[in-house]
């Protein structure tokens, strides 16, 4: 059969450890054989954002901005531990968040919900979709180690001089100070890109904040959210028969959990990156989690919600046997193939995406799977795959459908 032809490139972001494993296995084995696949490839793998003091991580962002559709696979963001391992010049930023600043996107997570993995809440019934603000907040912080009695204040200097000074606190002891801050220009774009794509899935948005004890931080993003779906998506949400609205982040979990599922949630930096964890244990396991970063210009770039699976990594190294689970790695693909499709009106790499898809869930349906999930599935009559035989028997099923 002759493969599905492409007319303009993916951004292609190789990373490190197990998921490079991975990586080149679903090319090999679910990619290749379908696709006569164009991409600009960009290696994120540690050793060579190194070679390039990590301008290999923004010319893949900028190379992103250019063809709208990027792929990434799972990179290590290096601490003192890396450093001596990999050699390192100096412990560079995480390759996602520079990344996001270039993109200026929203990070949006769901779960892949799959028959036999059941969600450890009862009430949900649909995936509940992540959108996490990418800038900020502690990831942006200044810390003091208070050493002893004094005063703290935080101080703002104008470009013309003006000053404004706040106390925080009159110590008579150690403690700890930590600032945080944020931009109006990033919560406005966090804003379009969750109305965006609130209208792309057809879902329900809900954002949630404590501006009540935070009343001018938090405040802040109720306001820039509910000034822009007043003046600009408030007609598309009612068209669209969705909706949008406000709550406290602590009304807001206590919703989610009764919830059936099916809908957006908007959360801050820390916020979303803790809620995130929670919805994805909840539902059963990170690798069974998208994340697809959207810009509110159009831009999109897919990746696995987790790590690089170090531990597994070292296994293969000593060549003992892995059941490393690939299925986010198989759905940034997908998703960033399908996209490409959608914006090149491609329908042939829409339906290999969603036939891809079908295979994936079809084959832990039918009881084959990897270790993570045979221990948790409420299926019977269950093997248990390692990682090459797992997409192998992913592979048969694609072509037997």
């Amino acid at each position: 059969m002759a493969k599905i032809q492409m007319t303009t490139p993916l951004v292609e972001m190789d990373g490190d450890e197990m998921t490079r494993i991975l990586w080149q296995l679903i090319k090999d084995k679910l990619i290749l054989p379908y696709i006569d696949l164009k991409t600009e490839y960009y290696d994120l793998g540690l050793k060579y954002r190194d070679e390039t003091d990590d301008q290999v991580t923004v010319d893949s962002a900028n190379a992103t901005l250019k063809y709208g559709v990027a792929v990434k696979c799972a990179t290590i963001t290096p601490n003192a531990a890396r450093m001596t391992e990999y050699s390192l010049k100096k412990m560079y930023k995480s390759p996602n968040g520079t990344i996001r600043a270039i993109l200026d996107g929203t990070v949006f997570r769901a779960p892949i919900m799959v028959k036999g993995i059941e969600p450890n809440v009862r009430s949900w019934e649909k995936p509940i979709v992540l959108a996490r603000h990418a800038y900020g907040d502690v990831y942006k912080n200044v810390e003091i180690d208070v050493p002893g009695p004094g005063k703290a204040e935080l101080v703002f200097t104008g470009a013309d001089g003006t000053e404004i000074r706040e106390t925080i606190h009159e110590f008579d002891g150690p403690g700890i100070i930590q600032g945080v801050h944020n931009i109006d220009k990033s919560i406005e774009s966090f804003a379009k890109a969750c109305f965006e794509y609130a209208l792309s899935l057809k879902q329900d948005l809900w954002l949630g904040t404590k501006d009540t004890i935070s009343k001018t931080y938090d405040r802040t993003f109720r306001e820039i959210f509910e000034n822009i779906f007043e003046t600009e998506y408030k007609a598309k949400f009612e068209e669209a028969g969705i909706t949008y609205f406000y709550t406290l982040i602590d009304d807001a979990v206590a919703r989610v959990m009764k919830s059936k599922g099916g809908f957006i949630w908007a959360c801050k930096n820390y916020d979303g990156d803790v809620m995130s964890d929670m919805v994805s244990s909840a539902f059963g396991s990170l690798a069974m989690m998208t994340s697809v970063l959207v810009s509110p210009s159009g831009v999109y770039e897919y990746e696995a919600a987790h790590g690089t699976v170090q531990r597994h990594y070292y296994k293969h190294l000593k060549g003992e046997e892995t059941s490393t689970n690939p299925v986010a790695t198989i759905f940034a693909w997908t998703g960033a193939l399908r996209k490409r499709g959608e914006l090149d009106g491609i329908k042939e790499l829409v339906e290999y995406a969603d036939r891809m898809e079908k295979a994936t869930l079809s084959t832990i349906e039918s009881g084959k799977m990897t270790k993570d999930l045979a221990l948790i599935t409420t299926l019977s009559d269950v093997t248990a795959l390692n990682t090459e035989q797992f997409i192998d028997a992913i592979a048969d099923t694609y072509n037997n459908l």
